[in-house]
């Protein structure tokens, strides 16, 4: 027979419920007594399946990179820029459906208000906030290169904008906003959408 004990749960089932607690009460906020808990095993269990919480984090972090937001890498394979933007704001509202316990980002809210033990995980959530702003700015630069923007769109300045409306969407969503309320304010960004008959107005580079 093997040695040692053999894991009585399910690993990915575990992590999706770590996952939550995370999502709805950031890093910080989320306890270990919280966290196993929910995840429905003690605190030796969780250090050998996930490591420490700071490890567990980047593991649930992982995983809402690859589900909850695949929304955004798939928006970003859209035909034109105004639908990448469409897409990526439908996208995060239907995200927010009937979510009751955690609503908002995990990467906008995760660790904003933390201590100086967290700052490692700030930081690494700072650079993945950042790594959308770049992505959203290459995308509209081929767009540009394309015909599908202006060729005076500020693409830096526009990527920034897209990324401030979604930040704002999930401080709004978390603060309990509604579907219908956060659909109104994502069609009401996209107004200031440039255009190529008119010129590339707020997002003129000049």
């Amino acid at each position: 027979m093997p040695s040692g004990r053999t894991r009585q749960f399910d690993v990915d089932e575990a992590l999706d419920r770590a996952l939550e607690v995370f999502w709805a009460r950031g890093y910080e906020g989320a306890t270990l007594p919280e966290l196993t808990r929910a995840m429905g095993i003690n605190r030796p269990s969780l250090y050998a399946a996930f490591g420490n919480k700071e490890q567990l984090f980047r593991k649930a972090l992982d995983r809402y990179q690859t589900g909850p937001m695949s929304f955004l890498t798939e928006a970003l394979r859209k035909p034109t820029a105004r639908a990448v933007v469409e897409a990526i704001f439908s996208g995060f509202v239907r995200m927010q459906h009937n979510r009751d316990k955690a609503r908002g980002c995990l990467v906008v809210s995760g660790a904003l208000a933390c201590g100086q033990e967290a700052e490692t995980v700030r930081r690494e959530l700072a650079q993945l906030r950042q790594a959308i702003v770049t992505a959203l700015r290459e995308r509209f630069e081929r767009a540009v290169r394309d015909g599908d923007l202006p060729a005076a769109t500020d693409c830096a300045t526009l990527a920034r904008y897209v990324a401030t409306v979604l930040n704002g969407l999930a401080v709004q969503s978390a603060s309990g906003a509604t579907e219908k309320e956060l659909r109104r304010v994502a069609t009401l960004a996209t107004h200031a959408w440039p255009s190529r008959e008119k010129g590339s107005g707020v997002f003129d580079d000049s």
